[in-house]
Order: C-alpha cells, then structure tokens, then sequence
C-alpha cells in the first residue's frame, strides 16, 4: 500500500475554505427567503445576500472593506424590505444571522479594540436605518432585531475574544517551556565542555607540563651529557611548549561557552614548513614540495587549518607507526581544489606494538567531511603508506 504524504494545508487556506462554504449556505438559504417570505424584490434580495455573505471570507485579511460590504447589504435590505414584511425589520431573519457570523469571525480574527469598534457601528447602523426611515417605520417596529442581535452577538463576540485570550496565553506558556528546555540544554551542554576542559587540563596539560619541565631541566640533572643529546632535549621542550599554548587556546574555546571557535587562533598552512621542520627534528627524514608561501594564503582559513591537520597527522602517524621511513609531502594547487599527499616508506625497523585504535583518520575524515573534500588511504606497493586528500578551494 502506497501512502501519499501531502503537505499540510496553511491555516490561510483553511480559513478561506471554511468561510466559503459557509458564505455559500448562508448565501443560498438567504436570497430565495428574502424574496418569498419578505416580499424583497429577486435583483435586490441577491445583491444584498451576496453583499452579506461575500464580505465573510476577507473578514481577517480585510477587516474594513469586509464591514462595508456587510453594511451596504444590510442597508439593501432595510430598504427593500416592505413595512409589514416581518417582525425582523431592517433585517430579514438570515441576513441577521449573517451578520451574527460577520461580528464572530471579526472577533476570531482581530484584536477586541477593532472588534468592539464594528460591533458597536452594526448596532447604531440598525438604530440609524430605523430613525432614518423614509417609510416612517418607528423603533418599536425594529425593537425585536436589535435586541435579538444584542443579546446573542453580545455574548458571542465576547466569548470569541475570551478563548482567543486564553489560547494566546497557553501559547505563550508553551513558548516559556520551550525557553526553559532550551535553556536547561545550553546549561547541560556548557557543564559538558567545562568537564572536558577540566579533564584535558588535569590529565594532556598537565603531562605535557610534566614532559616541558623535565625536557628543560635534562641538562642539569644528567651529568656529561653530548651536545647533540642537549640539543634534542632542547627540541622536545619547544614542542611540548607549543602544545601547551594550543591546548590553552583549546580549553579557553571550551570553558567560554560564549567564544566563537572560529576567532581562535589556529595554524595554517602558514605553519607547514615549521611542521615539518619539527617532524626532522624529531628524527623522521622529510621532503616537502609546496606551493609558495603567498600562493598558499588564498586559501580559506577552514581550508587551510584543515590542511595543515591533514599533514601533521599523517607525519604523526609516520613516526608513530613507521619508525625512521622517508616520508613525502606534497601539495598542489588545482583551479578548483587542493592535493595533499602524504606518502611514506616501508619502515626500517619493525614499528612497536599497536595500542588502542586511535581517532587520527576518523578526524581527518570528519574535517573533510565538513569542508565537502574527500580522502583516500591506503598501503603502497613497497609497504609503505598513503594519505591523500582532496579539499576545495573555495570554503563551501
């Protein structure tokens, strides 16, 4: 069985609908009883119906020139009615049940001022056309319509605009609720990154503080110890260092619910060649073949930090997983994307042994994925390795 899932009709549309059925009975009851049972002349009698009923659909989008439609047919029939026609005069019994209608649907529509406004003009309207009278018709002959239309619209009216009232407040209520829940996840959400930045201060920061330290003071605690050592040492507290200061800037985005992640400083391609330079440093044999420095800084700030991710991954993943492999990064610039590749050797020596599977490739997926690029990995045909990655030029 095959369910067809249309859209919902606008509440417009409904009203439209709804009014136009309704004008149309009102419309077919209140032309042919006003000309049979009050002698109303045919042409008359259909002008002031349609008049009446016609002005019941634009009643909410036109609230003014709805009421004169009402009027002018009220005012059609209180002429053409004849005297001794019906104890309903200026009206006849439908046309004051359209009227009725006119009056509720104004007040379902329109705030109580305009609503009051119209209610009280159809009553002095019934009230003028009987003192104004050119057949000499008294108030005592119109006395049953205007207090019938009295006390039935009266009450009517004031009802509509009673249930309005309240569903206006259950409305508001509903959009409080809204506001709390809202507000409670936003709540729960700031806890959650206060307690990651707690946990990546207590445990990342502070080992690499602990690596900084004991890095700076190697000197001094190991006795003769060679220049080349001295200088490694040297090497790896810079790097424990900078890690620091990112880390810092990491846990300031995540303390500061309020911070846009986007203004934090973040490296770039800018940064590539001292990203290598730091991956010789620490042993690993590199080559890099890029585009010039300002070529390179067209790109987006997105493109360009995920690029520079890319590669400090892969040659993380290099030391990590193949200890002493060459390894080649390449980048170039197309008309429309950016190539990375970054390929390594077989290793020299067997690399250690696998620990946890970590999140490296995962996250460089997740950064490609959010920037429409597109990655391929894979081992090459003398056990080495490779991470290629395809990013557009242009931030989408």
């Amino acid at each position: 069985m095959v369910t067809i899932r249309g859209r919902r009709p606008s509440p417009t549309l409904l009203w439209w609908f709804g009014t136009g059925v309704l004008a149309a009975i009102l419309l077919a009851i209140s032309f042919p009883v006003s000309a049979a049972a009050y002698d109303v002349p045919l042409l008359v009698a259909l002008v002031a119906a349609t008049l009446q009923a016609g002005s019941l659909p634009p009643a909410s989008a036109h609230p003014r020139g709805s009421t004169v439609l009402q009027f002018a047919g009220i005012v059609a029939f209180s002429l053409a009615i004849p005297v001794g026609a019906g104890p309903t005069w200026p009206l006849t019994v439908p046309g004051l049940l359209t009227l009725m209608v006119f009056v509720v649907l104004i007040a379902a529509r329109h705030p109580w001022r305009p609503t009051a406004v119209i209610w009280w003009a159809s009553v002095l309207l019934l009230v003028l056309l009987v003192l104004i009278d050119p057949r000499g018709r008294t108030i005592e002959d119109a006395a049953t319509t205007v207090i019938v239309y009295t006390n039935v619209s009266l009450p009517l009216v004031i009802a509509v605009l009673a249930l309005r009232h309240w569903a206006g407040i259950r409305r508001q209520l509903a959009e409080a609720r809204r506001d709390v829940a809202m507000e409670q996840s936003q709540r729960a959400m700031a806890e959650e990154r206060t307690r990651i930045a707690r946990e990546l201060h207590d445990v990342v920061a502070h080992g690499m503080s602990v690596i900084h330290m004991q890095a700076n003071s190697a000197a001094y605690r190991i006795s003769d110890i060679d220049p080349g050592s001295k200088a490694e040492f040297v090497r790896i507290a810079a790097g424990a260092r900078s890690t620091i200061r990112e880390m810092r800037q990491l846990l300031t985005v995540l303390r500061d619910e309020d911070a846009d992640p986007s203004l934090t400083p973040v490296p770039g391609l800018d940064r590539l060649a001292e990203l290598v330079e730091s991956t010789r440093q620490a042993g690993a044999t590199v080559q890099l073949a890029a585009p010039p420095p300002p070529e390179l800084q067209t790109l987006p700030d997105p493109v360009s930090t995920a690029a520079y991710r890319i590669v400090q991954e892969s040659l993380s993943n290099v030391i990590r997983h193949a200890p002493g492999a060459p390894a080649r990064v390449s980048l170039d610039l197309a008309p429309d994307e950016l190539v990375i590749e970054v390929v390594n050797e077989a290793p020299e020596r067997p690399p250690p042994p696998a620990g946890p599977a970590g999140h490296g490739l995962h996250g460089m997926r997740e950064r490609l994925r959010l920037l429409d690029g597109t990655l391929a990995t894979g081992t090459t045909d003398d056990g080495g390795y490779r991470v290629s990655a395809r990013l557009p030029r242009d931030e989408t």
